[in-house]
C-alpha cells in the first residue's frame, strides 16, 4: 500500500481555487519561504520531493542523495514497483524509515515542509505537473525536453516567472567543462564567422520488444492516471515505461529527446539561447503504419534558418559527417563538440587560453548542486527556463515541418506561425478530460 499523509479524498476536499483545471490544487507556500535571503534559510537542508521514478527519475534522486544540503523526504509514481524501490534507496541513504510515497502528485505539493521537487516524468506531463508545483511554490527540477508542445512550454515559462520559481532543467551537457569551452571558442569568433550549424541527433528508436496486443492493467500500475491528458487506449505491456518515448501521444521521438541537450548548446555557442528558427522545412522517414502504436520518425533531417544570419541542420546521427553532436562550420575552420569529445578543424584552437576580453559564459560543474545554490541565491540557473523553452521550440518547428511536409515560416515573438493556420493548430494539443492547462 502508499503511504500516505493525508488521504486522497481528503486533500481534494479541501482544495479549491486552482484554474488549471486538473482537480484543485491550492497554493501552498513551503515553510522556508520567508527567509532570508532567498527562500530556504542557509542552515536549513533543502527538502525535495521527486515526481517520476523510472530510470531517469531515479538516477537524478541518486545525484540528490549525495548532496549533503539536500533531503530526499518523498517520491511519487503511478508505478508502484517504481516508487517502493525509490524509496527503499531513500531510506537506506538516510539510515531512516521516513521517506513518504505516493501515486498522486498533488500529495506531493500538498507538503508544506517540501521546498523543491524533481520532475521526471513522460513529456506529456510535464506542463501539467510544473504549472501546478510553481502555483504552489515549489522550485522545480525537470527534465527536458521542456514541454510537450510549444503552448505548453509557454504556459511553464509565464508560471515559472509569475511565482518566482528558481528552475533548472535536465539539460546537464551545459554543466560539462567541455562544452563550455566550446561555446566560449566558438562565441570568442575562435573559428570565424559561424553561417551553418549541424546538429546531430540519434538515429531510429530503442523499442523493447514484447506484445502490443490489449492486456489486463497490472495491480500495481496506475493506467489512467500514466495517461493523464493523453487519448484514452487500452493497455498493453510495451506502452509503458520506456517505450512511450516512441509513441507521438506522448513524445516525439529521438528528436524532441535529444534537441534538449544538442540544439541547446548549439544555442548556447550561437548566443541564441532567447531565439528559435523564423523559417524551417525537412522530411522525415516514419516507421511502416503495421508497426501501429510506434510512430516517430526513425530518420530525419530539417533545416532551421534564424534570423540572426545562420542555419542550422538538424538531422539524425545518419546524415551527419561528425555523427551525435555540435559541430560549428566557421569561416576559419570547424569545431565539434559532444559527450566526451572536443575537436577541431586546426586543433591548436583546443588549446587557446582565453582572456579577459573572451566570452566567458556561466560557470557550473555540478547542475543539482547549481539548482540547489540558485534555490539559496534565488539567481538564475545554468538552463533557465525561458532558455529551455527556445532550445525545444526548434526542434518542436522541426517536427511540425515535417509532419505537414513544407516549409514553415514561424514568429518568434509571438511563437505563431504565420498565415498558416493547419500548423498552427499543431502548436498545442487537446488534453484528455478532466486534465487542462491554463493559468
Amino acid at each position: 500500500m502508499y503511504k500516505k499523509k493525508i488521504t486522497r479524498r481528503s486533500f481534494l476536499k479541501k482544495s479549491t481555487g486552482f484554474s488549471l483545471g486538473i482537480l484543485a490544487v491550492p497554493s501552498i507556500v513551503p515553510a522556508h519561504i520567508f527567509a532570508k535571503p532567498g527562500r530556504v534559510a542557509p542552515s536549513d537542508k533543502i527538502t525535495i520531493g521527486c515526481i517520476g521514478v523510472g530510470g531517469q527519475g531515479t538516477s537524478n534522486m541518486r545525484s540528490f542523495l549525495q548532496l549533503p544540503d539536500a533531503r530526499v523526504v518523498a517520491v511519487c509514481d503511478v508505478d508502484r514497483r517504481h516508487a517502493e524501490a525509490a524509496q527503499h534507496l531513500v531510506n537506506q541513504k538516510y539510515n531512516v524509515g521516513d521517506c513518504a510515497i505516493y501515486k498522486d502528485f498533488r500529495e506531493v505539493l500538498a507538503r508544506k515542509d517540501i521546498d523543491a521537487v524533481m520532475i521526471a516524468t513522460p513529456d506529456h506531463w510535464h506542463a501539467i505537473i510544473a504549472v501546478a508545483a510553481a502555483r504552489a511554490g515549489k522550485d522545480i527540477y525537470c527534465e527536458k525536453p521542456l514541454a510537450y508542445t510549444i503552448a505548453e512550454g509557454r504556459a511553464i515559462v509565464d508560471a515559472v516567472q509569475r511565482y518566482d520559481i528558481i528552475w533548472q532543467t535536465g539539460s546537464w551537457q551545459r554543466s560539462q567543462r567541455h562544452f563550455r569551452y566550446a561555446c566560449e571558442l566558438v562565441r570568442s569568433g575562435k573559428i570565424g564567422e559561424v553561417k551553418t550549424v549541424r546538429v546531430g541527433l540519434p538515429y531510429g528508436n530503442s523499442i523493447r520488444a514484447g506484445s502490443t496486443q490489449p492486456a489486463p492493467v497490472p495491480e500495481y500500475f496506475d493506467y489512467d492516471m500514466w495517461l493523464g491528458p493523453a487519448p484514452f487506449v487500452p493497455y498493453n505491456p510495451t506502452r509503458c515505461h520506456w517505450n512511450f518515448r516512441w509513441i507521438s501521444d506522448y513524445s516525439g521521438g529521438q528528436l524532441t529527446d535529444w534537441a534538449g541537450h544538442h540544439i541547446d548548446i548549439a544555442h548556447w555557442g550561437m548566443d541564441t539561447e532567447l531565439s528559435a528558427a523564423t523559417e524551417v522545412e525537412g522530411r522525415a522517414v516514419y516507421p511502416p503504419a503495421k508497426d501501429g502504436q510506434f510512430d516517430t520518425p526513425n530518420s530525419y533531417r530539417f533545416e532551421a534558418r534564424y534570423a540572426e544570419g545562420f542555419t542550422m541542420i538538424v538531422a539524425d546521427s545518419r546524415q551527419q559527417e561528425k555523427g551525435m553532436g555540435v559541430q560549428f562550420m566557421g569561416s576559419e575552420g570547424w569545431l565539434h563538440v559532444g559527450r566526451g569529445t572536443l575537436s577541431a578543424e586546426h586543433p591548436a584552437i583546443l588549446k587557446t587560453r582565453l582572456s579577459a576580453n573572451d566570452s566567458r559564459l556561466y560557470g557550473s560543474n555540478d547542475h543539482r548542486q547549481n539548482f540547489l545554490d540558485c534555490m539559496r541565491s534565488r539567481q538564475k540557473t545554468i538552463t533557465p527556463v525561458e532558455v529551455a523553452h527556445h532550445s525545444i521550440m526548434t526542434g518542436h518547428l522541426g517536427v511540425i515541418a515535417m509532419k505537414l511536409g513544407r516549409k514553415l515560416h514561424f514568429d518568434v515573438k509571438n511563437e505563431k506561425f504565420i498565415d498558416d493556420a493547419d500548423a498552427n493548430r499543431l502548436l498545442i494539443r487537446p488534453m484528455r478530460s478532466p486534465w487542462h492547462v491554463s493559468i
